[in-house]
């Protein structure tokens, strides 16, 4: 049985979607600045990288693509003061999150949530939808001078429980999850089916397992090897 001594989830994709507030914001956005909506598909497929990154996808619209400096600077203050105003209006817990929280921590697991969100968004988010204090450590995507899918927020998550690596795992939703697990060396690390992945399959990232909700992780441990990384989901 791999029994992790500290479990790390990831916010945006995998606890919450918070899509429905960042789509929003975005489109008011747009329109503050004289440009059409993109409307919530589009939006879903941007998110996942920090809300920098959002506001560029947004103004070129392309995963890729880099505004016009003068434009950026123009764009990202609205967007920070709409979505401050509007971080947990429309955004929802997804189903099974609050029961697998109650049965890691029931048993007895040590939870730290990771996330690419500023802090000034992650932690109202947290409190709002009453999930905050599941966690002994968040780490926010401004915490550090890195963010997911470098491996320095997991890392310090790890010195900060005073585990080896190798006896962490990571839940997330996206291939910045699975690139920040393997770069740290965790051992292992799972994958919600139902997340941001810029319209990707998660499966394709080959996390160790895929699962349908958090509620199928405390039995999936229980499949786990020590250190496995054979398990890959079909």
């Amino acid at each position: 049985m791999f029994r992790p001594r500290m479990i790390l989830i990831d916010l945006d994709g995998t606890l919450v979607d918070s899509v429905p507030d960042l789509a929003f914001s975005v489109d008011r956005m747009m329109e503050r600045l004289g440009r059409e909506p993109w409307g919530e598909a589009a939006v879903r497929n941007w998110v996942g990288n920090g809300v920098e990154r959002l506001v560029c996808r947004a103004l070129t619209g392309s995963l890729d693509g880099e505004p016009a400096p003068e434009a950026f600077a123009r764009a990202l203050p609205i967007f920070l003061e709409l979505y401050a105003a509007n971080t947990s209006e429309r955004s929802r817990l997804y189903a099974g999150v609050r029961e697998g929280l109650d049965a890691l921590g029931g048993s007895g697991y040590r939870l730290a949530c990771v996330t690419n969100k500023a802090a000034q968004f992650t932690e109202p988010l947290l409190r709002h939808l009453g999930v905050r204090d599941y966690f002994e450590l968040v780490v926010s995507g401004d915490t550090l001078e890195h963010k997911k899918p470098h491996p320095a927020p997991l890392l310090h998550a790890a010195r900060h429980f005073g585990a080896q690596p190798a006896d962490a795992l990571m839940v997330g939703d996206s291939i910045s999850d699975v690139r920040a697990a393997r770069a740290a060396g965790f051992g292992a690390i799972v994958c919600v089916s139902y997340g941001y992945n810029h319209g990707h399959d998660i499966r394709e990232a080959a996390p160790d397992a895929v699962i349908d909700a958090l509620t199928e992780l405390p039995a999936l441990l229980q499949s786990l090897g020590a250190g496995t990384a054979a398990m890959r989901s079909a």
